[in-house]
């Protein structure tokens, strides 16, 4: 455990679903963002391991950013930036925003340190009460809600690249064993196919989605199933020993040179039995979904066998009367571990077989918030479900998470999908 903590935990903090409630939502959010930071120091909360991913502080920062310029600065009277230098830091992608500190030179931001940003982040939340009582800006808020729950998962996941670069193996949390369930056989739901309709509709309700979610729109499924639970370490291990990263014939042409040129072998954070973790180097249960792999490494998995990974429509179809609330999702700031409930969400984003692209008649939204999306539609893939680092509550049937194929270091699994 790291030895000095930068705040206290909070402890036990929900992240609700999305209710009427604005304000409870946004205050969940908001306080589950400053637990999770809690047990790192303020070195560890400093690294940046890679141009992926981000220092934990970023994060932390980066969220009240969004808050303070989206809403404070532009709909709250008389408002003033709390230092009008870190919008360079702390902007992310967003042209319309101006100039912004290179991605790769964010570990080197040792100032301003956490409880400088803590005491900003205070600022922000009381000057935020009463724009949370504005209907006229509740889309907004939700927006910023869900793009906060979307960084605490990218926190947990950075973190932990960050971490396993140590030799030591340094834990953020205590060990917390998962309640894996037997894998047991894998079973199949079969789907008719037909004319299904897909993405979003403002017309069923106020619940909020991206703007990538819609429109909603009619797609052609030609009958298929999909596999009852997602993929295992064990069954990962029989793909290892039977020559799954040496066989080319199994991989696409870019992820078999990706596979030669930096000698994968493993999933990512494999190592002999054990991997590694947000609690330190522990025991792989076999039963357990396997994580952090790539689409390539998906995809050769899914030919190895012998079916193929479901496209995005196939799984949001299947899934449409499933609880997206449901499964081994984030509750608390406690140790995110894959344990395989069963659930079509959580544990790990599944990969499918569909390009990231537009829907039909898709528009992004009006001003720099257009850019949240609309502008990374090409050479990714979508990924669907929830994962154990996902708040609870943020996820849906018709939610479009997307990836480029090489990145392994989110929580990312496959269930395996055949023609029938």
């Amino acid at each position: 455990m790291a030895e000095t903590a930068v705040s206290t935990p909070i402890q036990n903090t929900k992240v609700p679903a999305y209710s009427d409630d604005l304000a409870h939502c946004y205050g969940s959010t908001r306080a589950l963002t400053q637990a999770l930071i809690g047990p790192l120091s303020e070195a560890d909360a400093t690294l940046q391991s890679m141009e992926d991913a981000s220092p934990a502080k970023w994060h932390l920062a980066h969220t009240n950013w969004f808050f303070e310029t989206f809403l404070l600065r532009d709909h709250a009277a008389g408002y003033r930036l709390f230092n009008d230098r870190w919008p360079f830091l702390f902007n992310s992608y967003y042209e319309a925003e101006g100039e912004r500190i290179a991605r790769f030179s964010r570990g080197m931001l040792s100032r301003p340190t956490v409880s400088a940003i803590l005491e900003w982040r205070a600022h922000v939340d009381e000057a935020m009460v009463p724009l949370l009582a504005d209907p006229r800006l509740a889309g907004l808020i939700r927006l910023g809600i869900a793009h906060e729950q979307q960084h605490q998962e990218l926190l947990l996941t950075d973190i932990k690249h960050a971490l396993f670069q140590n030799p030591l193996g340094p834990a953020m949390f205590d060990n917390i064993a998962g309640n894996c369930l037997a894998a047991g056989e894998m079973g199949w739901q079969n789907h008719p196919g037909g004319i299904a309709m897909v993405g979003h509709d403002p017309a069923d309700g106020p619940a909020f989605a991206f703007d990538n979610e819609g429109p909603r729109h009619r797609v052609l499924l030609e009958p298929f199933a999909l596999a009852d639970r997602l993929v295992t370490n064990g069954e990962w291990d029989e793909f290892i020993a039977d020559g799954g990263y040496r066989s080319a014939a199994l991989w696409l042409s870019d992820g078999w040179a990706r596979v030669q040129r930096e000698a994968i072998t493993a999933p990512l954070y494999w190592h002999g039995g054990d991997h590694f973790t947000h609690s330190g180097w522990q025991p792989r249960n076999a039963d357990a979904p396997v994580t952090h792999i790539s689409y390539y490494e998906a995809d050769a998995f899914a030919a190895w066998a012998g079916a193929r990974l479901p496209t995005e429509f196939e799984w949001e179809a299947a899934a449409q009367d499933h609880d997206p609330a449901a499964g081994n999702q984030l509750d608390t700031a406690t140790p995110p571990l894959p344990s395989g409930t069963g659930d079509l969400f959580g544990d790990c984003w599944q990969f499918t077989r569909s390009a990231y692209l537009p829907y039909p008649r898709f528009q992004p939204a009006a001003g720099a918030v257009g850019e949240y999306n609309g502008k990374f539609m090409s050479g990714q893939f979508v990924l669907k479900g929830a994962s154990c680092a996902t708040a609870r509550g943020h996820s849906r049937s018709t939610y479009r998470n997307f990836f480029y194929p090489h990145q392994r270091w989110q929580f990312t699994g496959l269930r395996l999908a055949k023609d029938i």
